[in-house]
C-alpha cells in the first residue's frame, strides 16, 4: 500500500471527492483531518441477532461522517465533532478490552472517512491478538478502492442502502450520487464477502453467528413508501440469497442542538420527508410489501414508539443500560 499521507494530501477517499489537505490539521467535508477520533465505545445488544448473539457486538463509534444525514441520530460525532483522536496503542487496547468482556465482533462505526489509517490500525490490533471478526458499519457512500485496503480485515459488513432516489439523496444529505456511490460499494461487499453463518451454543442457548457476509440496512423514510419498495426491488434482484436484509421503522425525530445555521440547514432538507413517527398503517403495509418479496433472510423491526433508544453522547453511558455496557467514552477514556 501507498504511503498513507497520501491519501489525505489532496483528500478523494469518499464519492464527494473534497480534495482538502488533511494532512496539516485541516478538515474534509468529513469535518475530520487524519487523526482518528472516538467518541464511545462498547458493548452494543441493539444490533441484528447474527451479529449480536450472545455477548453483544463491540461497537467503536467515530467522530465524523462524509455523509452527514439530516435525520442523523449521532450526529453530536457526525455532524459535530464530539470525541477525542487515539493512538493506535490506545485503539488496540480498546480492541483488546472488548474481545475480553465477551463481543462477538468489532463494530466499526462510521469509518468511512479515515480507512487508509484505520486499516493500519486494524492491522495492528490483529498482531496484538485480537481474533474475533470486524464489522464495517457505514452508509456505503464509499469507494470500491478505498474498501479494497478491507479486504483481508473485515469480514462482516453492515452497509446503509439509504435510497435509490438522486433528488432525495441531494436534499437529505447533498449528495445526488449517493444511490450510483452506494449500490457500487454495496455490490463489491457481496462479490467479495460470501454468506458465512454458524450455530453457536452458550448456557443450553443456540444462536446464528455470522462469520462472514453481508447485512444491509434500509430505514424506511415516513411518506416515502415508494423510495422504499424502489430499494427492496433492488435488493431482491441483486442481493436475495447472497446477503441478509435488515428493514428499519425506527425513524424517530432527533432533538438536535446545533447553531442557528446548522437548524435552518436541517429544517430545510426535512422536508424533503415527513419528520415523523411511522405510522401503524405504514408498518403494515411495509410488511405486507416484504411479506409479497419473501426474502430468503431478512430481519425487520416490530413498530415502537419508544425513543429511549436515541444515544447522547455527552453521557459516558450513551446508550440505555439494557441496550449497551460501554467501556471506553471520549470524555475519560477507559471507563
Amino acid at each position: 500500500m501507498k504511503d498513507i499521507s497520501t491519501f489525505y494530501n489532496s483528500c478523494t477517499q469518499c464519492p464527494r471527492n473534497c480534495k482538502a489537505n488533511r494532512t496539516d490539521g485541516k478538515a474534509g467535508f468529513c469535518k475530520e483531518d487524519k487523526e482518528i477520533r472516538i467518541a464511545s465505545a462498547g458493548l452494543h445488544f441493539g444490533e441484528e441477532p447474527l451479529i449480536t448473539v450472545h455477548g453483544g457486538s463491540g461497537t467503536i463509534f467515530f467522530t465524523g461522517c462524509t455523509l452527514h444525514c439530516a435525520f442523523c441520530q449521532n450526529y453530536q460525532i457526525a455532524h459535530q465533532g464530539m470525541g477525542k483522536a487515539v493512538s493506535k496503542d490506545e485503539f488496540i487496547k480498546i480492541c483488546l478490552k472488548l474481545q475480553e468482556i465477551g463481543a462477538e465482533n468489532i463494530n466499526l462505526v462510521t469509518g468511512s472517512h479515515i480507512i487508509p489509517q484505520l486499516a493500519e490500525y486494524l492491522k495492528a490490533a490483529r498482531d496484538a491478538g485480537v481474533t474475533i471478526p470486524y464489522c464495517w458499519n457505514s452508509s456505503a457512500y464509499e469507494k470500491v478502492e478505498m474498501l479494497e485496503l478491507l479486504k483481508d480485515l473485515v469480514t462482516i459488513w453492515l452497509p446503509d442502502l439509504k435510497t435509490l432516489s438522486a433528488p432525495l439523496a441531494s436534499r437529505l444529505f447533498g449528495a445526488e450520487n449517493y444511490p450510483e456511490a452506494a449500490t457500487e460499494a454495496i455490490s463489491w461487499m457481496i462479490k467479495n464477502n460470501p454468506l458465512r453463518i454458524e450455530e453457536v451454543k452458550k448456557d443450553g442457548i443456540t444462536k446464528d453467528k455470522m462469520l462472514s457476509g453481508v447485512i444491509i440496512r434500509h430505514l424506511f423514510l415516513p411518506g416515502r413508501f415508494a423510495e422504499t419498495a424502489d430499494t427492496l426491488e433492488w435488493l431482491k434482484t441483486n442481493a436475495d440469497s447472497k446477503a441478509c436484509i435488515s428493514l428499519m421503522s425506527q425513524y424517530t425525530p432527533v432533538p438536535f442542538k446545533g447553531t442557528e445555521t446548522e437548524m435552518k440547514k436541517r429544517s430545510e432538507s426535512l422536508n424533503a420527508i415527513e419528520n415523523r413517527l411511522v405510522s401503524k398503517t405504514e408498518d403494515q403495509d411495509l410488511q405486507d410489501l416484504i411479506e409479497a418479496y419473501d426474502f430468503d433472510y431478512l430481519f425487520y423491526q416490530e413498530l415502537s414508539t419508544d425513543t429511549d433508544w436515541l444515544p447522547d453522547f455527552n453521557r459516558t453511558q450513551p446508550f440505555s443500560n439494557k441496550l449497551a455496557k460501554p467501556v471506553w467514552h471520549w470524555t475519560c477514556g477507559e471507563i
